[in-house]
């Protein structure tokens, strides 16, 4: 069995994370979320700390972190803000292929310089038409020489509007379905490279979320992600990655909604006594600490799980499923607590609740999520 005690190196990441979260997200948390407000001093602070390209390794300019030390990190940016912990974890997920498929040539043509200062990338892999259907993209890669030409659109690409750069997947012909799909890095700068503009959401309102159109963009063949056909195993292969990381985000969400139901139940008074002390609402924060808890531990059991060198499909999925449904209910339980107070904006918990539902979409919706463990669990049985 897995030995969970954080090593120093561990608490420390910890308590970096959780320093920047509580003195530079938290209070300007509120807000960004009422204004819908990219803030970019934030996330220039957390570059400079060295909170943002958490997967990558060391030698390109990285962190170099694992999954685990990834999901310390995040579970506690997450408390603070999940809309800011979500643009400053999306350069793992973008960044994700390209230390998956490329080579040694292309991550340090690549990463290197793209490390070194401050700036975003984003997955561009979701279309419009699509949605959950990765297979039936519709954005098509035509070889022409040593070039590509990319025509098409993606929808809801986390800092899509901001980023420099894109790992963009599309089909060399989209009658081969996901024996098509083939990955390419784009400079935001090349030609015919059109972001939309900020898309505005329920939720993770300090994130932002765009359309990207492509427009006969021209991709040199050295841009290219493994061959042609390999997009899809290799998309699939960085969702197992970095779902779980989305685990913790929604349970530090989670956590952030206990604390804040648990504080006001001691100070709050009805028929002479704190509501602390009701056996209704006691049961109530039982129960939210304990999906709390489960949560916390399939996280870091997929995590610890993936750094041993297993793909972890089964365990991310489950750990993404099972926290992001905690934290919706943690948060809508948070609500309830509080009863009236919590449907106002003046207080914290109906903001966890919008931000808590994203995770149960985003990086595989949990109906997805839900298919992918049968499938997993049934090949035992096989």
């Amino acid at each position: 069995m897995p030995d969970f005690s954080l090593t120093p190196e561990e608490e420390s990441l910890r308590d970096l994370a959780r320093k920047f979260a509580r003195g530079e997200m938290a209070p300007v948390a509120a807000e960004c979320d009422r204004a819908g407000r990219f803030p970019e001093e934030v996330y220039r602070k957390a570059h400079g700390l060295g909170l943002m390209n958490l997967n990558v390794p060391i030698e390109y300019g990285g962190s170099g972190l694992g999954v685990f030390a990834q999901c310390l990190i995040v579970e506690e940016l997450a408390y603070a803000c999940g809309g800011m912990t979500t643009s400053i974890i999306a350069n793992c997920l973008a960044l994700e292929p390209i230390l998956l498929g490329g080579t040694a040539e292309q991550k340090t043509r690549i990463l290197t310089p793209f490390c070194a200062d401050y700036r975003f990338a984003a997955f561009c892999l979701t279309e419009p038409s699509g949605g959950s259907d990765a297979g039936a993209l519709r954005t098509v890669a035509r070889r022409d020489g040593e070039s590509y030409v990319l025509d098409g659109e993606k929808c809801f690409i986390t800092n899509g509007p901001h980023a420099e750069l894109y790992t963009v997947f599309a089909t060399v012909d989209p009658s081969l379905r996901h024996r098509g799909i083939t990955a390419f890095v784009v400079p935001r700068s090349t030609e015919g490279v059109l972001p939309g503009k900020d898309e505005e959401k329920m939720g993770h309102r300090a994130s932002s979320t765009g359309t990207i159109r492509f427009e006969k963009v021209r991709v040199p063949a050295s841009q290219r992600l493994g061959g042609e056909g390999e997009g899809f195993a290799l998309a699939m292969r960085t969702l197992d990655q970095t779902r779980t990381p989305i685990g913790a985000l929604a349970t530090g969400i989670a956590q952030a909604a206990l604390d804040h139901a648990a504080r006001y139940a001691t100070k709050r008074y009805t028929f002479g006594k704190p509501i602390a002390e009701h056996q209704a609402i006691q049961i109530k924060l039982a129960n939210m600490a304990q999906a709390i808890h489960a949560a916390r531990l399939l996280t870091w059991h997929a995590a610890w799980t993936i750094d041993r060198g297993a793909r972890g499909t089964l365990e991310s999925s489950i750990a993404k499923c099972f926290a992001s449904d905690a934290a919706l209910h943690v948060a809508d339980e948070a609500i309830q607590t509080f009863g009236g107070y919590g449907y106002m904006k003046d207080y914290p918990v109906e903001k966890l609740l919008r931000d808590a539902k994203l995770t149960q979409i985003y990086e595989g919706a949990n109906e997805i999520q839900r298919t992918v463990i049968a499938r997993e669990l049934l090949k035992s049985y096989d």
